[in-house]
């Protein structure tokens, strides 16, 4: 079974079938005994390979006095953290696998780089996604409620929080009135956020610059950019390739004095000023308890996406002050985590 995280790999490891493109768990048979699946899966070539987040796990064909090992795949477009990888654990675990008994975890990271999953499309193994974007749309599935095809997963709607994120920035700067906000064009869902963010903006009443950025040099010609303009701050868009440079980006923000909000809290815990975005731990809880009961003989076709309804909110005080901003006590009180440094 593969578990993948990022619609840009979920496109590149499954073949279009009709209008379906895939990225997530996949499941299959594995011939060998414990022990041997490291040796298999290089064989295969695809976790050297893969560039998003995804988990794979193969139900073992029984032996005469071998142990079934499932064997899972864990794919991710940019680093996970050990809580993240610790999660999908948890999943499986609270279906009856357990790692180093029963199930196997073997994890790599693409660090955004999806040009060579082409070569690993399947349109055979099962197949567990979570994702930002809208899967009907992307064509990763033909219905929530029956996905059809090989794959299922998680999802959180961006489209629905961009908005939030927008007001919540606004909330802590009432006085802004230009927010600058950064896009992947490369992305499948850049389109439709950038629609989204638009329209809040307007809502707002705020001026909202927009500059595509798909490379790291784009990413350092993007804030000089932005200090030209003098915005009063900056949204970065979701996307797999800005987790990868999540280092750059907080660095850059902080060089160029610009408040940045980000959709997830890891880039707060480095050191950005304020996240609003899903809850991963809880995701990927999610999504390893999905590749257990694929393991157990359940089909993704037959399983609906779910949605994830943990989200989370996390500012760090540090980063406030040191841009000169004080926190409204409405928000501390809503915020799930406040961080007073850089981990």
């Amino acid at each position: 079974m593969l578990l993948a995280e990022d619609q840009n790999m979920i496109q590149a490891l499954a073949p279009k079938r009709s209008n379906q493109t895939f990225s997530g768990l996949y499941c299959m048979n594995d011939p060998q005994p414990k022990g041997h699946m490291a040796s298999y899966i290089g064989r295969r070539k695809f976790l050297a390979t893969l560039g998003g987040a995804a988990a794979v796990a193969w139900p073992l064909a029984a032996r005469a006095q071998q142990p079934a090992m499932a064997l899972v795949g864990l794919l991710s477009g940019s680093q996970l953290d050990d809580r993240q990888i610790g999660a999908v654990g948890q999943g499986l675990k609270e279906t009856g696998y357990i790692e180093g008994r029963n199930v196997a975890i073997k994890y790599r990271s693409a660090d955004g780089r999806f040009d060579r999953l082409p070569a690993l499309a399947t349109a055979t193994i099962p197949i567990v996604f979570t994702i930002g974007a809208d899967p009907i749309d992307l064509g990763l599935v033909s219905s929530l409620n029956r996905p059809g095809g090989n794959v299922t997963g998680v999802n959180f709607l961006v489209k629905t929080l961009i908005a939030k994120r927008l007001e919540l920035l606004r909330e802590l700067m009432p006085s802004a009135t230009v927010i600058g906000f950064l896009t992947n064009p490369a992305n499948p869902a850049s389109d439709s956020e950038t629609k989204d963010v638009q329209a809040a903006a307007h809502t707002l009443g705020l001026n909202l610059p927009i500059l595509n950025v798909s490379s790291e040099r784009d990413i350092d010609a993007a804030f000089a950019s932005f200090a030209r303009q003098r915005v009063n701050a900056v949204m970065v868009g979701a996307d797999a390739f800005f987790t990868s440079r999540r280092d750059q980006l907080v660095e850059l923000a902080a060089r160029h004095a610009i408040p940045a909000s980000y959709h997830i809290r890891e880039f707060v815990a480095a050191g950005g000023l304020m996240s609003y975005g899903a809850n991963l731990i809880d995701m990927y809880r999610l999504a390893g308890v999905y590749a257990a009961r694929i393991l157990k003989g359940e089909k993704p076709a037959e399983l609906p996406v779910q949605q994830t309804v943990k989200f989370e909110l996390a500012v760090n005080l540090k980063t406030a002050k040191a841009l000169g901003l004080a926190v409204p006590d409405k928000l501390l009180v809503a915020a799930d985590e406040v961080i007073e440094g850089f981990k």
